[in-house]
């Protein structure tokens, strides 16, 4: 089955991650999906820094966090066959903008979906930001506006 890494900020908010979930168990028949927020090894950590007293030592432990993470995610990227990234939002989220951006260097193909009705784009020709956009569609896939179009 064919894997995909899917880039988003759903994990971000308790009003968006049942939408994550209801788009995995979409996808889930047709791809292997590689979600980045079911990597939860830190958050025990993520706890007990915020009982940290010390905001050098906290933004210390965070920052060893935060490299551990972002290792993980483009070891993720590089093992998937391609991606589906999240395009919601007044702007593309600047982590998914980048992983778009690291999985076309890759060489993978790149599927966006953008339910949102709100205009994103540089211009009137473009459905988000020209870069993403141009990204996407050069890799070979497509912008898409509902989870069936994927």
């Amino acid at each position: 089955m064919v894997r995909i890494y899917l880039a988003s900020p759903l994990g971000f908010a308790e009003s968006t991650r049942h939408f994550m979930e209801h788009l995995i168990e979409r996808l889930d028949p047709h791809v292997d999906v590689t979600n980045p927020w079911d990597d939860v090894r830190f958050a025990g950590e993520f706890e007990r820094i915020a009982d940290i007293d010390s905001r050098a030592e906290a933004n210390a432990a965070l920052a060893v966090i935060n490299t551990e993470l972002g290792r993980a995610n483009a070891e993720s990227i590089r093992n998937a066959d391609g991606m589906v990234a999240i395009l919601d939002g007044v702007d593309v989220d600047s982590g998914t903008a980048a992983e778009i951006g690291y999985a076309y260097a890759l060489g993978k193909r790149i599927y966006g979906l953008r339910t949102d009705f709100r205009l994103a784009g540089d211009n009137p020709g473009s459905i988000v930001n020209l870069q993403v956009q141009y990204f996407i569609e050069a890799s070979g896939g497509s912008v898409e506006t509902t989870i069936e179009g994927l």
